[in-house]
């Protein structure tokens, strides 16, 4: 067992925010993912791993099958099997993961190496708020953002500077388990600070006419954001 994770993890991630039964069905009756993919899959459901739910895999190897990025970024290694999912699901990209614990970063390049993937995905290990200044602006056509939640409004301008116009990223875990909605005053001290920052981050992606997005009610909510001209966002800093 992954003590850290089982005392640690947010206990939001285990509340789907639609109906039991739907949750049931979309994890159970979905294509299941198959081989050395699946056995990671479920190493880190028994080690209690935070990686992304059944029914939010499904719709990332959909929409990167889809999509066909050439260039992906991904903010939250963990043990890689968003990353190496994304791999598989568009052969021909090359993908840059980032993670700050050095744990996650030796298993995730272990499980690499394991399921041939070496080769197409490049490791960043350190802060995402160090590293994401120093990549290539305009490089990636699809980023996928599963880190510190509270820290999505601060990486979102470094983000929206790497994708390129047109370019999509995907935000998991925006929810909260339903809390989202109350007012913050309502909530724990403990958690008043994700909860604001959220706030702040789905009002300014839903508002800017410089951005498209939807939501989905795939595990603890998804949103998708499509960059369609150049903004500089780095001025929200200022309000953090």
């Amino acid at each position: 067992m992954v003590e850290s994770y089982s005392k640690n993890a947010n206990h939001n991630m285990r509340r789907p925010v639609v109906k039991q039964e739907i949750v049931d069905f979309m994890r159970n009756r979905q294509m299941q993912v198959t081989g050395p993919l699946k056995e990671l899959e479920d190493f880190a459901r028994k080690e209690n791993i935070p990686i992304i739910p059944h029914e939010t895999a499904v719709f990332l190897d959909f929409i990167v099958g889809l999509y066909q990025p050439k260039n992906i970024l991904e903010i939250g290694t963990a043990v890689g099997f968003s990353a190496s999912l994304m791999a598989t699901a568009s052969p021909q990209a090359k993908v840059t993961t980032i993670d700050r614990y050095e744990l996650m970063y030796s298993r995730a390049k272990a499980n690499f190496e394991r399921l041939g993937l070496a080769d197409r995905i490049t490791q960043l290990e350190g802060d995402a708020a160090d590293i994401l200044p120093t990549l290539e602006q305009g490089k990636y056509d699809f980023l996928f953002m599963d880190s510190a939640k509270a820290k999505y409004i601060e990486f979102f301008p470094y983000c929206m500077d790497v994708l390129e116009v047109g370019g999509v990223l995907m935000v998991d875990d925006i929810f909260q388990g339903g809390t989202i909605l109350e007012d913050v005053m309502e909530r724990p001290r403990r958690v008043r600070k994700i909860h604001r920052r959220l706030n702040m981050f789905l009002d300014l992606v839903q508002s800017d006419p410089t951005l498209k997005s939807t939501l989905l009610p795939l595990g603890d909510g998804v949103i998708l954001i499509q960059k369609l001209e150049e903004k500089d966002f780095k001025y929200i800093l200022e309000d953090l």
